[in-house]
């Protein structure tokens, strides 16, 4: 599978709720970049804490967070840029953004993820 496919196959499955499916486009030693200064910022080392990271955002958000391609995945060597829109509400605070996730592929698998958000200030607020 090429960079893109892997992360295209990766996002189809997440969308679809297929965690296990979703999980195994990565590298056990993945990595996740979480920007900010707030309860999930900091890099997540293994699918673990990846994976707790990414359960905890849901249920803070009771299952509200949405993340949304917004245009063409695009890639340079094994680099693929994903355009995103989310949004999501947790008590009466509500996020409505957009982003990109930056995915390192490397053999067929996802190595390394960093975000970027359009307005990381608001992001931290909304996380707390």
């Amino acid at each position: 599978m090429t960079a893109i496919e892997v992360v295209t196959a990766y996002s189809l499955a997440l969308s679809q709720g297929d965690i296990p499916t979703a999980f195994s486009h990565f590298s056990p030693e993945a990595k996740w970049y979480q920007p900010g200064n707030h309860q999930f910022s900091g890099t997540k080392e293994g699918l673990d804490a990846i994976s707790k990271m990414l359960g905890d955002m849901m249920g803070a958000t009771k299952g509200t967070l949405v993340i949304n391609p917004t245009g063409a995945l695009m890639n340079n060597g094994n680099l693929v840029s994903f355009p995103t829109h989310f949004t999501g509400k947790i008590g009466d605070r509500t996020i409505d953004m957009t982003g990109v996730d930056l995915f390192e592929v490397v053999d067929g698998k996802i190595v390394q993820v960093w975000l970027f958000s359009e307005d990381q200030a608001a992001e931290d607020e909304f996380w707390g």
